[in-house]
Formats: structure tokens, C-alpha cells, sequence
């Protein structure tokens, strides 16, 4: 499953189902939480039934309610008879918090992909997943919640960019992320008009480290694919470091087009082309 792009769509909207699977998106993430009105939770829990009975090609994955909010029990009863490819969880903090959501599945083999910086008890635990044994989707976290939390004022400096404690929990985020062998997931950009905006934060995200992005609007989803898609120029080259090395495999450090390889390019070179699914 390619993790490119994941598109957020409200569960008590239900006419918006098809097109947001139609948007190019690698999955769908249709949410029971933040984006549905407590008195519409019911509603959306039976949309979400519904869709998951004869879901099309991509893939679902399911926001449910966090584990203290008292809904989740209820979330889960209306998607574990047809799961979902993933169940997301908002508000995680470490393994612990995957560990209550599985035994609350029941048995049910479904991943989970924790939202994991979302107060600030999740901070300290971004080093645990890399013990968790059940299968994690991936790993993403928000710049939202926090702030809420501890009571900040903004996430945000003038120009945009994230203040330090947010910056902190992005990085801790990628880096927990590939401690545990899972894909890092950017979080959202809000602005959605905003296209050389998110073009360039999407870019950034994909320098950094992060293997693709949320996005709360279709028209955001063309923008993240295309930045987390490596360019033909970046391929090549990943398959002339992977073939340097093929023929001279007791080399610790090569040459190649005038500059040195070693084995990390070789390392990075592998994953590139393995995002790109192309053989290495």
C-alpha cells in the first residue's frame, strides 16, 4: 500500500465518500472525530458501516474517537464486522495506547496508525512504538491539539513556519517513526488555496525524511502525490548508485559521476526506489 497522500473526509458525509476516493488519493481517512458534531457521531458511525460493507479500490482507514473520550467502544462496533485497512487513533500516547485499542478490536488483526503528539504525556512516549508488536500503518502526529493542551497560543510563527516545541514534536515524530520501521506521515496544511504553499511544505516534508502527507481537501491530493513521487532524474541515479555497487560489491566507497558514494547512499538509494516501485 503506497502512503503518498491520505485524504481526511467527514464520516457524516457520506456523499462525499466517492469523490474523495476518486481524488487520486492513496487512501482515505474518513474521521469520526474532530470533523463530526457530537450529535452526528451516531450518523456517521452508521455512513461508515455502511461504505465499509462495499468499499471501493482504495484504501479506508478509520479516525475513531479517543480512547478516553467514551466513544470509542461504540466507533469500533461499526466497523469491525467489515474492517477497515487501518483504524487511526488520535490522541495516542506510546505503545500503551495501541496496546488498550487492540484488546478493545477483540482479536480483530486490523493496523493502527496513531496520531502521536497530540498532548503532551505523547511527547515522552514517541520511542515506544518500536515495541509495539501489532502492526502499525505508520506514524503521524498534529500540530493542533498541542497547542490546546498545555495551553500555547499558536503552533505557529508570523511566517508560518512552526514554533519550537511544535517543530520538536514534528521531528521527534519522523524519527520515532523510522525507529519503529514505519512510514512517516506529514501532517496537514491548513491553507488550502494555498498551492505553492503546500507544494513547498510537502517538498520540505519529503527532504526531512516523511514518506507522504495528509490532506483535508481533493484538490491538495495532486500537490502532495507529486511531491512524494521521485522524479525520473532521481530514479536514474538511485539505480546507477545501486548498480555501482552490483559491480563492485566488496566496496565500502565508490565513485560515481565525479563525487563519493558509500554505503548509506546505497541505503537511501534502495528505499528511493523502493517508494518508486521500482526493483533495486
Amino acid at each position: 500500500m503506497r502512503m503518498r497522500s491520505l485524504l481526511f473526509v467527514p464520516a457524516d458525509r457520506p456523499e462525499r465518500f466517492a469523490k474523495a476516493g476518486a481524488s487520486g488519493a492513496d487512501a482515505i481517512i474518513i474521521d469520526l472525530e474532530d470533523s463530526v458534531a457530537p450529535a452526528n457521531k451516531a450518523k456517521g458511525r452508521e455512513a461508515v458501516a455502511e461504505f465499509l460493507r462495499s468499499p471501493g479500490e482504495v484504501p479506508v482507514i478509520v479516525r475513531v474517537n479517543p480512547l478516553d473520550s467514551g466513544e470509542t467502544a461504540s466507533d469500533l462496533t461499526a466497523v469491525l464486522s467489515n474492517p477497515p485497512a487501518g483504524v487511526m487513533l488520535p490522541k495516542a500516547e506510546g505503545a500503551k495506547s495501541v496496546e488498550r485499542l487492540v484488546a478493545m478490536m477483540d482479536g480483530a488483526a486490523i493496523p493502527v496508525f496513531p496520531i502521536a503528539t497530540e498532548t503532551a504525556a505523547a511527547i515522552f512516549e514517541l520511542g515506544t512504538y518500536r515495541d509495539v508488536t501489532t502492526p502499525l500503518m505508520g506514524l503521524t502526529w498534529g500540530a493542533e491539539d498541542l497547542p490546546a493542551a498545555i495551553g500555547a497560543a499558536t503552533s505557529r510563527e508570523d511566517d508560518g513556519s512552526y514554533t519550537a516545541p511544535y517543530e520538536m514534536a514534528r521531528n521527534l515524530t519522523l524519527l520515532g517513526a523510522h525507529a519503529a520501521g514505519v512510514p512517516a506521515i506529514e501532517t496537514v496544511y491548513p491553507d488550502i488555496r494555498n498551492t505553492d504553499g503546500l507544494a513547498a511544505y510537502a517538498a520540505r516534508g519529503r527532504r526531512d525524511g516523511f514518506t507522504g502527507m495528509m490532506a483535508i481537501h481533493p484538490a491538495q491530493v495532486p500537490v502532495i502525490n507529486t511531491a512524494f513521487e521521485p522524479t525520473a532524474e532521481e530514479i536514474a541515479h538511485a539505480q546507477a548508485v545501486v548498480a555501482a555497487f552490483a559491480a563492485q560489491p566488496e566496496a565500502g566507497a565508490l565513485q560515481l559521476d565525479g563525487k563519493m558514494i558509500d554505503r548509506p547512499h546505497l541505503v537511501q538509494a534502495r528505499r528511493l526506489l523502493q517508494s518508486a516501485g521500482t526493483a533495486s
